[in-house]
């Protein structure tokens, strides 16, 4: 299996990601090409002492690469030779099984959609990351990659969210929870309210396990398996909800700094601790499918470290041998709304 990695995406790139790309080639048994800056890649090898390219790593030149205040849907015109276009362009031409990259989530999906296209049938790409909780790790579909939805969308995120879960998770029966301001059907605007009606017919029919809408604090209590959402609402709670978390580390941290007892204290209870801090770090999950392409695509976050970085590369691995995108061919017939109407690539 072989993995594209694009080396110059992110804030810690490329030394981060080619160490997190290593450490994966190492660990997992998987072949990486490194999309980038040639010179910069063969630098950051010597700096970190290696003096050959390592077994089971390709690299592959790119010159140019995208920066945070580049617009996103116009890089694949104005930066075709950017190392995210040009892995783009690899997977879309079967040079490799995955993409990962940690570079804007905007022109991954500009690019992604533009060559290696979104499954037919299927309206919008969606980002899923898990997310940490109580009970589980449920999933949250979209988090940000469609600010405005149509329904549609919503019950198609709900079919690609519970095939993901499901895959991935060994969840026999994902519970599907629609976000909401409120657990009765009648909340929400009127996006909220139609997808309900869809999601509870597709429930009544058996194609997914629709248990209703579920208010943001029931997600870290995993009250549902997969969290349906449009990207502005989802994005709000994700971000909410990271920033809740590194709240609480530093509170904690400050806690039990804070004096000779406090220090002891800490000692006793250093690996419960170590194990809540291992459930809020975004680096143990590694990144965020794109769920809805032809491809597996993993946006890892723009911070990730070497660990995240390989952690998104094992959850491309997994992604590939999953079988998730197959399956989601498979059941695009359930995900046509009422109406019957065509479903095409817009």
């Amino acid at each position: 299996m072989k993995i594209i990695v694009d080396a110059m995406g992110g804030d810690n790139a490329p030394g981060e990601i080619i160490s997190g790309t290593l450490d994966a080639v190492a660990e997992y048994g998987i072949n990486a090409v490194l999309v980038g800056q040639g010179e910069r890649i063969l630098e950051t090898f010597k700096e970190k002492g290696i003096r050959e390219i390592p077994l089971g790593v390709e690299i592959a030149h790119a010159p140019d690469m995208i920066l945070m205040d580049d617009n996103p849907s116009a890089v694949v015109k104005e930066k075709p030779d950017s190392s995210l276009v040009r892995a783009v362009l690899m997977l879309a031409r079967e040079n490799g099984d995955a993409l990962v990259s940690a570079g804007s989530t905007g022109a991954i999906l500009a690019a992604s959609t533009l060559y290696v296209k979104r499954i037919r049938g299927i309206r919008r790409a969606a980002l899923a990351p898990f997310l940490p909780a109580k009970k589980g790790s449920p999933l949250l579909i979209d988090c940000g990659a469609n600010v405005e939805c149509s329904p549609e969308y919503l019950l198609q995120f709900a079919f690609m969210g519970s095939i993901y879960a499901k895959k991935q998770r060994s969840i026999a029966n994902p519970r599907v929870g629609l976000l909401n301001i409120g657990t009765e059907r009648t909340k929400g605007t009127a996006l909220h309210r139609e997808a309900y009606s869809l999601l509870e017919r597709a429930g009544n029919n058996g194609l997914i396990h629709f248990i209703g809408n579920i208010e943001s604090r029931g997600v870290a209590f995993g009250e549902a398996d997969v969290i349906v959402a449009d990207g502005f609402g989802g994005n709000i709670m994700l971000k909410t909800m990271e920033g809740v978390g590194q709240f609480f580390a530093a509170m904690l941290k400050d806690m039990f700094m804070s004096g000779a007892k406090s220090k002891l204290a800490a000692l006793l209870v250093k690996k419960e601790i170590g194990d809540f801090k291992k459930t809020l770090d975004y680096s143990e999950t590694g990144g965020s499918p794109l769920l809805g392409l032809n491809k597996p695509v993993i946006k890892a976050h723009g911070s990730s470290n070497a660990l995240a970085i390989k952690n998104a590369i094992r959850q491309a691995k997994v992604f590939v041998e999953s079988g998730v995108i197959e399956e989601i061919k498979m059941n695009i017939e359930n995900m046509k709304t009422s109406s019957g109407e065509e479903r095409i690539n817009d």
